[in-house]
């Protein structure tokens, strides 16, 4: 069957054919007729045993006929060894995709699909948890719910996303490939700015206790809240905005998927979503620990009695020190997974986002989104209990959202 289409590549075949004649490439035909300009005929073989792509380019010979020229394959074999194309029909215009064994590739499927799952529906448990019961809309499980939010979406989102990354080819064309990076920027930022949020209310919290409830309200957080996101969707679309215009002028080749950052435009982007949050938060946490240290010192040098007065006591003090140990674990996790991502900046170099960036770094930066509710369940019991209640589906029962989850 003739299935002929047109291409924008030429070829100057010099061995069969005049010097001067040149010849668009058209597949899979094994012959077609042609008038006025002539079209070379390429016959696409695929080698399951192999893996490999055979192009067989043709020789050709002019029948009698002046307006009309048929063309019959002849053979001339190129392989592409180890690598198939992204589009075949493109050729040498086409990205080259390596060929795993399919053992490993199929391991690497079910095991990020299964990062995946677990990330959208452990921080789905989370977003339920801080939703439906009323006893957990305080300020700071505001700040936990956002976050949450932002990594429900990196696991529902940008993780099945990057897996087809792992074939190294992309297929769902420029405006898919623009709205990727934009809303994998938009939710990174946004999961900064919410890191940043929850470090300055422990620190208060922990520093300023007396003001603490005055200072740091619902409303107030719920707008801190909102300006995190906007914020966040406003500058990444001021630092994509070229871009956001021709997603495809960093390409090398069909097939690629790629957004890079000039190095002015790098070094901004690294000061304002991470240098500058990160020493914000270092700085804060530092001082939550000195408080925290500081007060387990004293809360040891006053156990002499055991009165009722003295055990509430120690019980704040102790409560004090373990919320200083979880913002420690997370603030570790966040800088172990964030730090690799930006490490090409330290160096100078500019800034790439691509399918050919180390999948190890972005799937370690997307990590971070399924560790955080882990850290939740290991140092908040009101979590554990929720997970529970959600389970047991007795989250269903009339009046469950007023459960005591303390």
């Amino acid at each position: 069957m003739l299935d002929i289409i047109e291409c924008d590549l030429l070829l100057s075949h010099t061995e069969s054919f005049p010097t001067h004649a040149q010849f668009k490439f058209c597949i899979p035909v094994y012959a077609i007729q042609c008038s006025g300009s002539c079209y070379v005929a390429i016959n696409k073989r695929q080698s399951h045993s192999t893996s490999l792509s055979e192009y067989a380019f043709v020789h050709a010979y002019k029948q009698d006929s002046q307006k009309s020229a048929t063309f019959l394959l002849s053979l001339k074999m190129e392989t592409l060894e180890g690598a198939e194309l992204c589009f075949p029909q493109l050729l040498n215009l086409s990205c080259r995709k390596p060929m795993p064994p399919q053992s490993d590739a199929m391991l690497i499927y079910i095991l990020l699909t299964s990062i995946s799952l677990l990330t959208a529906a452990l921080n789905l448990l989370v977003i339920i948890s801080i939703s439906h019961f009323r006893q957990l809309h305080s300020p700071t499980n505001l700040l936990i719910l956002s976050l949450a939010v932002s990594d429900f979406f990196v696991g529902l989102l940008l993780m099945p996303v990057e897996i087809l990354f792992t074939e190294t080819c992309w297929f769902l064309g420029d405006l898919m490939c623009a709205l990727y990076y934009y809303v994998d920027f938009i939710i990174t930022s946004s999961s900064v700015g919410n890191m940043v949020l929850i470090s300055i209310d422990r620190y208060l919290a922990i520093c300023d206790p007396l003001r603490y409830t005055s200072r740091v309200t619902l409303d107030r957080t719920k707008i801190c809240v909102c300006l995190c996101w906007i914020c966040s969707i406003f500058y990444n679309s001021l630092i994509l905005k070229d871009f956001l215009r021709q997603p495809d002028s960093q390409n090398s080749c069909y097939g690629e998927c790629v957004v890079v950052l000039n190095y002015i435009t790098g070094v901004v982007d690294f000061i304002f979503t991470f240098i500058g949050p990160i020493t914000v938060i270092i700085v804060l946490y530092m001082r939550v620990f000195v408080v925290a240290v500081s007060q387990a010192q004293a809360m040891r040098s006053h156990i002499t009695a055991v009165t009722l007065q003295g055990s509430v006591r120690v019980t704040a003090k102790k409560s004090e020190v373990k919320a200083a140990r979880a913002l420690g674990v997370v603030v570790a996790v966040f800088l172990t997974c964030f730090c690799p991502y930006y490490s090409p900046s330290f160096v100078g170099q500019d800034i790439e986002d691509s399918s050919s960036s180390s999948p190890f770094v972005v799937w370690l930066l997307y990590f971070n989104s399924c560790l955080n509710p882990m850290i939740y369940a290991f140092f908040y019991p009101w979590f554990r209990k929720s997970i529970k209640l959600i389970v047991t589906l007795k989250i269903l029962q009339t009046d469950s959202c007023d459960a005591n989850m303390m």
